[in-house]
Order: structure tokens, then sequence, then C-alpha cells
């Protein structure tokens, strides 16, 4: 006898992303599993008297959106302080500083967003009819009484430099700064007036922010219940467009992983999330990396530790040291806005000898710039690591040799495609020769050999459905054109890629990815069909109902509303 389900879907394009890329019309959850997938008749079967039936009439459903490298924290660590809005002169500035004082008692810090329009503040300062930076007189007549600064952005929102951060008078005095101040990186600079005096606008040459992190730290810091409180909306932003899982690929930190921890310990987590380990190698001190890790790497290895909601296992990887880490590293175990720490860089050696202990320990390495890449080969040559699964994420170029070896040793690739297709695809072109061309974000090449590729957002924005539009179209904003269209992807292999590839990058293949009998039921209805609705609008793609595990974790009310 079919015991009756708990919810069924019926009267919609089931898209399953399994690996025929099967279509249906309704499909059946019982408790947190999904137990028939069909024609309205089949699953029919599964409707009882307490069954809930939901009549799609005619919309699309996918398995949930798995986000390769999400930085999910961060899009809630955008509501912790005020935003200035959409300012378009340095009077709308002054305006809204002005509105923020008349809340604040005198002496009490003003610490705003950033100038600009989010998520990616582009076009800035040119936005501002004045073409240029408020300076600290102007930000002085806003706020006599308080000190004032306005955050730069976190650099990988916009891919373009400089970075811009402004402060009054009264900021700069509680910072200690004055007319002698050196900054500490010579890619930072304190911009000066006719009479040698800052003017309290700072720039940096830099794509993470220093000057907030050693001046205006105490001032602009995120604290632990700052992180706990928005971590929940940070979902909910993400669960709007459809994605369940995150991976965070570039690593934890410790006050992150606490984070997590602790809202998870609350009941409050309703993403599902897999950290990798953020190393902070200045702790370590003159021990020897390979017995580090040989002594506690037994908590990084695989499977990794947790439950289906929160998992932790694997440690990043990164080569090389510069100053502005260095710089940043002062304000550990502080992160800011990065959730990792700045102290992961390792010289050539130490990266490789740390490799050779993850792949001792079964410890999974994952790095995001394309110099791991001939250490991951190093390290193969002595411990195979086809079958690990070590990561290769952020990709923007990558030869045909390249594409060989990582093929070779089941190496998963995650993309960086809001990056280097749409802000910097054109870039990219410039600097090779025609070519090479086809080596600038190769997916096409990447598929056809065989390795699996995830897709991720890197938290701008937070949809998914962008880098699914970018794998499919190429287009470079810049120039409205595409990039290298000759590796695009069908609407299929990117959806994949952005579900059951996703779910591979996380060893949970068998648990998610696709919508098949026996799985989680990790699910969203979209406004829209992706295979059907016209390109260019594929970015604008939203959830009017997100699932998680057979609950609804996102339900958008008004006339859509199931």
């Amino acid at each position: 006898m079919i015991a009756p389900a708990d919810i069924v879907l019926t009267n919609g394009k089931i898209i399953a992303c399994d690996a025929a890329f099967n279509v249906a019309e309704a499909i059946a959850i019982l408790g947190d599993r999904i137990v028939a997938v069909g024609s309205r008749h089949d699953v029919a079967r599964y409707i009882g008297a307490q069954t809930r039936v939901m009549d799609l009439a005619g919309k699309a459903v996918m398995p949930g959106l798995i986000d390769g490298h999400a930085h999910m924290d961060r899009e809630g660590l955008k509501t912790v302080f005020p935003s200035l809005g959409k300012v378009r002169s340095i009077a709308d500035i002054q305006a809204r500083i002005a509105e923020i004082a008349r809340t604040r008692q005198p002496g009490e810090w003003i610490v705003t967003m950033p100038i600009g329009d989010p998520p990616y503040y582009f076009d800035v300062p040119g936005i501002l009819s004045e073409g240029r930076w408020p300076n600290r007189q102007e930000l002085d007549e806003a706020a006599p009484n308080n000190p004032v600064f306005i955050r730069s952005i976190w650099g990988f929102w916009r891919h373009s430099l400089p970075l811009v951060s402004c402060a009054n008078s009264l900021a700069l005095r509680r910072a200690g700064i004055t007319r002698d101040t050196i900054p500490p990186i010579a890619t930072l600079q304190i911009e000066k007036d006719a009479h040698g005096d800052p003017t309290g606008v700072f720039y940096e040459q830099e794509l993470q922010p220093v000057a907030e992190l050693i001046w205006f730290r105490d001032a602009a810091k995120f604290s632990q219940t700052d992180r706990m409180s928005t971590l929940p909306a940070a979902a909910n932003a993400y669960h709007a467009f459809g994605t369940t899982s995150i991976f965070e690929e570039h690593g934890a930190a410790s006050e992150l992983l606490r984070t997590y921890k602790n809202v998870h310990r609350n009941a409050m987590l309703r993403m599902r999330t897999s950290l990798v380990f953020s190393p902070d190698w200045r702790a370590v001190g003159a021990t020897s990396f390979s017995r580090y890790l040989d002594g506690w790497g037994g908590l990084l290895s695989e499977p990794g530790f947790g439950d289906a909601w929160l998992k932790t296992g694997g440690m990043f990887v990164d080569i090389g040291r510069d100053v502005a880490n260095d710089a940043r590293a002062s304000a550990s175990p502080y992160t800011g806005w990065a959730g990792f720490n700045y102290d992961t860089g390792l010289c050539r050696a130490e990266a490789k000898e740390v490799l050779m202990a993850c792949a001792r320990n079964d410890i999974r390495a994952v790095g995001i710039w394309p110099n791991i890449l001939d250490l991951y080969e190093e390290v193969d040559r002595e411990i195979p690591l086809n079958g690990r699964r070590w990561v290769l994420g952020h990709i923007s170029t990558l030869t045909p040799r390249d594409v060989e070896r990582i093929a070779r040793m089941g190496i998963v690739i995650t993309t960086h495609t809001n990056r280097y297709i749409l802000k910097e695809g054109h870039l990219l072109q410039k600097k090779l020769p025609a070519e090479r061309h086809r080596e600038i974000v190769p997916l096409r090449d990447l598929l056809d050999a065989g390795v699996k590729v995830a897709l991720a957002t890197d938290n701008v924005p937070v949809s998914m459905f962008w880098p699914i539009w970018q794998c499919t179209s190429r287009m470079n904003r810049y120039t409205n054109e595409r990039v290298v269209p000759e590796q695009a992807l069908t609407r299929e292999e990117a959806l994949r890629c952005a579900t059951w590839n996703g779910a591979y990058l996380t060893f949970e293949e068998d648990e998610k990815g696709s919508l098949e009998i026996g799985k989680l039921a990790d699910l969203t209805v979209l406004d829209a069909n992706p295979l059907s609705i016209d390109e260019n609008a594929i970015p604008d793609i939203a959830s009017d109902m997100t699932m998680i595990g057979g609950k609804i974790v996102h339900d958008r009310p008004g006339p859509t509303q199931l």
C-alpha cells in the first residue's frame, strides 16, 4: 500500500536535472524526501486525506540551487550599518548623514555603507553630480558633533579599483590620522589638500580594504552578535532565488565558524552549508606544517564533520604572501567582510608541504588561484589525487594542458563567471592573443573533458541565475558582446552544473542535486521557466517558493503565492 505524501506539487514542469534530464508533471514528498516524480496521474496515487496539494499552474520546478562559492554571511552584514541610499550628489550624501546624526548622541560614531548602488557600486564617483568624493569639511557640515566614516566597498563586489573611503575631521582625530601619518603600505593613499592636510578621502589599490581594518576597525567592526543575528536574513536572501545549499570554498575563519555553529545550535540555520577551514599560519609559529597537520588534521579529513545542515571539512590553501595581507592580519582574529583569515598565504615550498600533508591525511585541498594547479600535479605524482575531489575555483583562463591535468586528477572546478565573463571578460580578451581566447573560462572544454564544474555567485549578486545566464550567453557588461561564445554551455548543462554538480562538489550527489526518488526534497518553484524564457531574462528569474527537506523556507507573497 502506498503511504500518502505530505505534499504533492502537480500540473507543473518538474525539471529533474537528473542524468537523463527528465521533465515531469508532478512530484510527491513524504517527510524530507521525494517519494515520486512523474505524470500527474502517477503521482496522484500519493494523495491522501491529509496531503497538501499545490497546483503549479504550469510553473517550473527544479532542484534547489547549490552555490559553490557563496559568502552568504556578507549579504546579512550589509544590513548592520545604514545605507546612504541612492545618492546622486554630495548634497544628497550630506542630507543622509545629517538624517542619521539626528538619531545619534554627540560623539557617537556614524558608520555607513559605501557610496553607490548595491550590489556592485559601479561608476562611483561618476554617479555624483560633482564627479568627486565628499571631503572631511563637507561631512563636518552634515554631522559636526559626530565622527563619520563612509566605508569603501568590499572590492570583489565591483572588481575595479580604487577602493575609496571617506572620513570627517572628528573621525580622523579619533583614528590618530594627521598630516604626518604615513600609510603602512604603498597601495594605500591618504589624500592631502593644497596645505598638506588630509582631505578625509582614502584611496586603496587593493580589492580588500586596509584603511578600515587598521584605522577604523573599532567603529566599523561587525560583532559576533551582528554576525549571528544577520545570518538567517542572509539565507533568506539566497532562498528568494532558489538556493538551498552553499559551499564556502574560500575558507571560514574561527569567528565565521563560530557564527554558523551558534546559529545552527539555536535551530536558526535554514541553509545547507559546507564550510572549508581557513588557516591562520602566523599562529603556527616555528612548528613544521607537516607535523602540525599530521597532529590535528584528522579534524578536517573526509568525510567532514557535521550533519545535513552544517558540515566542515577541507582546507583552503594559498600561495604567496604580501604586505597588504600582513597589514590586514594585524586585525586578527577579526576578519571584517572577509570571514576568512588573511594569513593563509605560504611560499611555494611551504604550500607543497601543506598539500602533501593534506593528501596523507585525506584532507581535501581547496585553491582559488591558478598557481595552485602545478602543486596539485606535483602531489599527484606521489599520492594520486583522482577521487579525492580537490577543488580549483575562481577559474579565469585555463590552457588545454590545464584542462587535461584537471580531468586526469579529478579536480572539481567552481566558476566565477560574475567576474571573469561579465566584468572582466573583455580585459582577458585584450590580454591574450586571439588564438588563445578559447582559454577564457573554457567551460565547454572542461565539460567535454569530463570535468565536474559547479557554479558560484561569490555574493555578487546572490542569484545563481546570473552565472547560469553567463554560462549560456557569455555576455560582457562593458562591451555587450559575447566572450568566446564557442565555450558556452546549453541551458540544460548550466542547470545541471548549478545543481547536481554542486552536490558532487560536497560529496552529496546521492542526497541532493536532482529531483529523484529517495533524495532530499530540496527544490524551488520558479516564476519563469529557465529552459524556455528569453535568454537575456534568465538573470531576472526568482523563486515563488523554495523548499528544503520538505519544509518551505521561502514563499513569495502576492498573486504568485502557491
